[in-house]
């Protein structure tokens, strides 16, 4: 069974995993993901896979407590074993040939952008990252994405770190300011990447967006990560989970998402933490 080299926490819900997987750390690039059974009994997750080091055969996912199988996962420590992992899934991220991009990461989205702005800055790409959260509590990844971005741009909602204002305030300011970007990649909620997606339409700039839908078998035999691209219905973890931010429909996908939003809540309320003993309301 793969084990846990090392966790640690980034906040209060969200925890970084190191997992023993050499064949999928040797194999894995910057967009794909893996997707991991903590027990028998636990659904499967797909998480994006952060980095991956074949020095010592670990990919890295990060993983914020939403649901019940999140918790349990959530819930292990450095050498638990998971159950499984698959992986790598999905397309990897295309940044060939661009000269100057901006990523923009919102959330636990920074953990999906991190990897894409390192491969983009490693390249040689001149890389702005904008990375937005609530507050400066919620903040993860700070230091490894100053590391990998040409600049980083650190936004909170309410201003207790960072400039004060939204991912796409500080994006159309850029802009504004000069920056002439071959692309955007914009990673986050359905909601930021939506707005995200409007406005650089209407600034004539190519985007790309990582859509995580509800996703189940992660090889396009099930069809439950359906996504509308351009009129058409593509699979996210086939197909993506990069697409054209200008053609996707992201109220249908919104729509979709919401779907089991009381089922969820049902089951993180009744889960028992096996730490604490008792119902975890986390």
């Amino acid at each position: 069974m793969p084990a846990i080299l090392n966790k640690t926490l980034l906040n209060q819900d969200v925890a970084r995993l190191d997992i023993y997987a050499p064949l999928i750390a040797a194999k894995a690039l910057p967009g794909q993901f893996v997707i991991i059974r903590a027990t028998a009994e636990s659904e499967r997750v797909p998480l994006t896979i952060a980095q991956a080091d074949t020095s010592n055969g670990a990919v890295t996912v990060v993983v914020q407590k939403v649901g019940k199988s999140t918790l349990v996962l959530s819930e292990l420590s450095t050498g638990d074993n998971l159950h499984d992992i698959v992986g790598p899934l999905g397309m990897p991220t295309h940044t060939e040939g661009l000269k100057k991009a901006a990523v923009v990461g919102g959330g636990l989205g920074c953990a999906i952008a991190w990897p894409i702005t390192k491969a983009l800055h490693d390249q040689g790409t001149e890389t702005h990252m904008i990375a937005g959260f609530r507050n400066k509590d919620l903040v993860i990844l700070e230091n490894e994405m100053l590391r990998d971005a040409t600049a980083l741009h650190l936004c909170t909602d309410d201003g207790s770190y960072g400039e004060k204002g939204f991912v796409t305030d500080k994006l159309r300011l850029l802009v504004q300011q000069g920056h002439s970007f071959d692309r955007v990649y914009a990673i986050g909620p359905l909601i930021m990447m939506k707005f995200v997606s409007k406005l650089t339409k209407e600034l004539g700039i190519p985007t790309v967006v990582s859509m995580n839908p509800i996703m189940v078998d992660g090889t396009g035999m099930c069809g439950a990560c359906r996504v509308t691209v351009d009129g058409k219905v593509r699979f996210a973890c086939v197909d993506g989970p990069d697409f054209d931010g200008h053609l996707v429909d992201f109220d249908e996908t919104m729509k979709r998402a919401s779907a089991y939003k009381e089922f969820e809540a049902a089951r993180k309320e009744s889960h028992i933490c096996n730490l604490m003993g008792v119902k975890t309301n986390a």
